[in-house]
């Protein structure tokens, strides 16, 4: 006959159960600080797209820019602490997460932030009505 386990036995078992389940906790709240970066550098964008005619001209880019580098800060915040969390937790039932994976993604979330806010202040400020015709040469009367 088997053993039946003792009270110590089955709270060893759930403890383990309980860190492979923050294991995925940890997991899903770092796509929701990723989602949530996102949502930040699309705010930017939007900002810049929606108000780029504000006066000084250059206000829309320096709010933009604000949110587009705090989803920079959001994705760095993510990926730093779950990287800590994987370093206090071990899997049992679970492979274990691989901790470079959340530093790429977080990184080429930074970087893309970066090759945003770069592109958004080296693009010229031409308002629609001064474009030229096509061909000609001349501006549009």
């Amino acid at each position: 006959m088997t053993e039946k386990p003792t009270s110590e036995d089955l709270a060893i078992k759930r403890t383990r159960l309980a860190e492979d389940r923050n294991i995925m906790a940890m997991e899903r709240t770092f796509a929701g600080w990723i989602r949530t970066s996102f949502a930040a550098i699309g705010i930017g964008i939007a900002f810049r797209a929606l108000f780029g005619e504000l006066d000084p001209p250059w206000l829309a880019k320096v709010i933009a820019t604000a949110f587009i580098l705090a989803g920079a800060a959001l994705a760095f915040s993510a990926q730093r602490q779950t990287v800590r969390t994987l370093e206090r937790l071990h899997p049992h039932l679970l492979e274990r997460p691989s901790t470079p994976n959340f530093r790429l993604l977080a990184y080429a979330v930074m970087l893309g932030c970066v090759v945003v806010v770069g592109g958004l202040w080296a693009m010229d400020d031409v308002p629609a009505t001064t474009t030229q015709r096509v061909g000609t040469g001349t501006s549009p009367e």
